[in-house]
């Protein structure tokens, strides 16, 4: 072996001095940026605009709550109910009256699930057949309140008349309400301002109009059977 020629054997000695450079090093600046971008943005799991609408109907539950609350203590100081006298309440057209409501709750949610699977015909079928839904109830609704006030029931027929024309009159403005909504959902509906990706209105609308259908069943067997 001549001076300044290693072999092999001495190279396997000197490899476990040599300084070892770990494999999953990160790139260096000089090879380029990171490729990681910003973190990605998190949607909130309730859009503001629902989170909106649930502590609105929550405070029209707590409305809704203190006007039953009034009308069952009225009610149970009672020992005759109707009181002597007042006319009795139309059960018969108003079970038809509460199916034609409920029938609208079904419709309602049709809407929203055709635009939620794309469905444009859907959603302008479904809102249609609501609003029409909506409007038989409040005409009937309106229909058995001027008979009653024929009979002799009114405002100011008493407890008995007072809480009746309070409950429901405050459904029925609130149905009303929901009706005039619907339309103008549907007129958007019919220019084709909503989406699958795109349905806030329709979702709130839908919201709004199952709370009126639901109070509704509340109501009615409170006042009408009770």
């Amino acid at each position: 072996m001549t001076q300044g020629t290693v072999t092999a054997p001495a190279l396997e000695e000197l490899a476990p001095r040599l300084p070892q450079v770990p494999p999953d090093l990160p790139p260096g600046p000089e090879e380029g940026p990171s490729p990681s971008g910003p973190p990605p943005r998190r949607e909130p799991i309730v859009s503001n605009a629902v989170l909106g609408m649930l502590m609105f109907l929550a405070f029209e539950a707590m409305f809704f709550a203190g006007l039953l609350g009034a009308f069952l203590v009225f009610r149970l100081a009672s020992t005759n109910w109707p009181p002597p006298g007042e006319p009795y309440l139309p059960i018969g057209v108003t079970w038809v009256n509460t199916g034609v409501l409920l029938l609208s709750g079904v419709t309602m949610r049709q809407a929203h699930r055709a635009i939620r699977d794309g469905s444009q015909s859907g959603l302008v079928r479904g809102l249609g057949l609501t609003a029409i839904l909506g409007a038989i109830f409040l005409a009937v609704q309106g229909t058995e309140w001027v008979r009653l006030v024929h009979h002799g029931l009114t405002l100011r027929s008493g407890t008995y008349g007072a809480t009746f024309y309070t409950l429901i009159g405050c459904h029925g403005l609130h149905v009303l309400g929901a009706v005039g909504w619907v339309a103008v959902i549907l007129l958007r509906a019919r220019r084709g301002r909503f989406a699958p990706e795109r349905h806030v209105g329709v979702q709130l609308c839908t919201m709004y109009w199952m709370f009126v259908v639901g109070v509704w069943f509340v109501l009615f067997p409170l006042v009408y059977l009770m």
